[in-house]
């Protein structure tokens, strides 16, 4: 084995773990042994790569460069080594995916329904989060999000049918409050809005007919990040919710909700799955992209 290599190794792992006493889990070595690879390290290059406080660890300039060179290496060489599980009668592994709420209640639990009970040693691991993650640095095998916010540099593959927004009220909340007719009379309602971190402020409600967007930012008593309180804020009559229509259809169906502006919610791209165009795909992974590619009837 080169020089020098199990002490990148190591600090590859303390750096990504911000923690010599996670690291050295990981690694099987005990922090004071992790803690003199490190010394050595810093020795022969001649310069200090990580800072060290009584709380953290945390890589210094140098470290960070050094940290940029080696850390795709060693995701390299961990990806040609997932790939032997080629060789193995049954494709393996643990797959982790960010997805927002509504794919991962939708879209991937379709997915992983079919998927799952024929592979028993494929382990998925989803972190449902609203911001745009950055799936490389926050170690990711995937991501979900909506066709028009992907990376130009990711793949990206459809999972997911066109969608719909719907404005949805209760009865009881149009017996004290006339319908709006146009996005712009929602301004006389109290609406529930929804923050997301993507954006860092209130989500304003999109709109588009005959060629014509809209944005409205609407005002209400109630803000939430999650669809289900929205939901059930709206069917207590307590304003109007802008939500995916396939949530919402179930209770306009039954007479819970009623839905308004149907003409002003227009088509746009659905859900894709994004992973890195230099991600050596594994076949569980391989057998994931199949389960969740979208195939219109």
């Amino acid at each position: 084995m080169p020089q020098g290599f199990d002490e990148l190794a190591a600090f590859a792992v303390v750096a990504r773990e911000r923690s010599f006493t996670r690291a050295s889990a990981k690694l099987g070595v005990s922090p004071s042994a992790l803690s003199q690879t490190i010394k050595a390290l810093e020795a022969r290059v001649g310069v200090r790569l990580l800072a060290r406080t009584t709380r953290s660890v945390a890589p210094t300039e140098a470290g960070e460069r050094l940290l940029k060179t080696v850390l795709p290496r060693f995701e390299e060489i961990e990806h040609a080594l997932g790939e032997l599980s080629e060789l193995r009668d049954k494709p393996a592994g643990t797959i982790r995916i960010t997805a927002g709420e509504h794919p991962a209640r939708t879209v991937l639990q379709r997915g992983l329904a079919r998927l799952l009970p024929m592979y028993p040693e494929i382990k998925v691991e989803i972190v449902v989060d609203y911001g745009l993650v950055d799936i490389v640095a926050e170690h990711f095998d995937a991501g979900v999000r909506l066709g028009e916010q992907v990376a130009k540099d990711m793949i990206a593959l459809r999972i997911g049918p066109d969608m719909r927004m719907a404005v949805v009220g209760s009865p009881a909340y149009f017996e004290r409050r006339p319908k709006p007719r146009t996005p712009q009379d929602l301004t006389d309602h109290n609406c529930i809005n929804m923050r997301l971190p993507t954006y860092g402020h209130l989500f304003p409600w999109e709109f588009e007919k005959d060629g014509r967007e809209l944005k409205v930012r609407v005002d209400g008593q109630l803000t939430f990040n999650t669809i289900r309180q929205r939901l059930d804020s709206a069917m207590q009559g307590l304003g109007l919710a802008y939500m995916p229509e396939d949530i919402a259809a179930p209770c306009i169906q039954s007479g819970e909700l009623v839905r308004v502006l149907e003409d002003w919610c227009a088509p746009f791209p659905g859900y894709h799955l994004y992973y890195p165009s230099r991600r050596h795909a594994s076949p569980a992974f391989s057998l994931l992209v199949e389960a969740l590619r979208f195939r219109p009837l």
